[in-house]
């Protein structure tokens, strides 16, 4: 391979600056991610992300995966050659691949947003585990919601377990991060109705009216939506478990109610 710089120490500039990526602090002090792994970075670059710089391992490429190199190379991304030792470093996943780049984090607003006539969206309150938001975000894009809302946030949603997670949907879902408050009364402006799925609520996500204009609200893996969700929704919705254990996690209760959404829809 020519033209990459090549990177074979592990005290390099670039690499520790792409390892405190890795941080939010950092993330927001320069307005930067990092994009793991090949299916990742291709559907981001599909969805428009703005790469900043790649680190490319030629031993850890796969075959059929080198036309992305030169892809990126074209677009006069800065890329450079890593050692399979220096990829080790600045990966964040175990059995990392040959790709790992920088990119610039989207900022999008509520007000952004482009709905259909009847959006289905997402609403997720304090969720606290990347690994959560990211099975969130799966389930949003396969069920073809119109957006993703995180409120209060617990954990940022460009935290690279977040994008792992994923799958890379955190760049094919509109995603917007803001207030509680804020985007209770944006949504109440626009006529659409919000459920609140709580364990407290008399109806079951079956009986819940989930056709139409919605927005579907889950909160933290531990408690649950805030007063101000509960008190605000237009309606609440639980999912019958029959177990002893309360065995849903919040991702996963995410995705019964869209898709019950999506059956109501049909």
């Amino acid at each position: 391979m020519t033209g990459p710089q090549l990177i074979s120490s592990l005290q390099n500039p670039r690499v520790k600056a792409a390892i405190r990526l890795r941080q939010r602090r950092e993330r927001e002090a320069t307005g930067l991610l990092l994009i793991e792994g090949y299916h990742e970075l291709a559907l981001a670059l599909e969805c428009g992300a703005r790469l900043r710089e790649l680190f490319f391992c030629d031993t850890l490429c796969a075959p059929g995966e080198r036309p992305l190199l030169a892809r990126i190379e074209g677009s006069g991304v800065r890329c450079c050659q890593v050692t399979t030792a220096v990829m080790g470093k600045l990966a964040y996943r175990e059995h990392p691949d040959a790709w790992l780049a920088t990119a610039e984090l989207p900022h999008r607003r509520l007000e952004e947003l482009q709905l259909s006539p009847t959006p289905l969206l997402v609403v997720a309150e304090s969720v606290e585990k990347p690994g959560n938001l990211g099975a969130i975000l799966r389930s949003a894009d396969a069920a073809g919601v119109d957006a993703v809302i995180v409120c209060d946030r617990a954990t940022d949603v460009f935290n690279p377990n977040v994008v792992r997670a994923s799958k890379g949907a955190v760049f094919q879902v509109p995603v917007v991060e803001a207030g509680s408050a804020e985007t209770l009364a944006w949504l109440r402006q626009r006529g659409i109705r919000v459920v609140a799925a709580t364990p407290s609520a008399r109806r079951s996500h079956w009986e819940a009216e989930l056709g139409g204009g919605v927005a579907i609200a889950v909160g933290t893996e531990k408690q649950g939506l805030s007063p101000l969700w509960l008190q605000g929704a237009d309606e609440q919705a639980l999912i019958p478990m029959h177990g002893r254990v309360n065995s849903l996690n919040v991702a996963q209760a995410l995705t019964l109610l869209v898709y019950e959404a999506l059956r109501q829809r049909r």
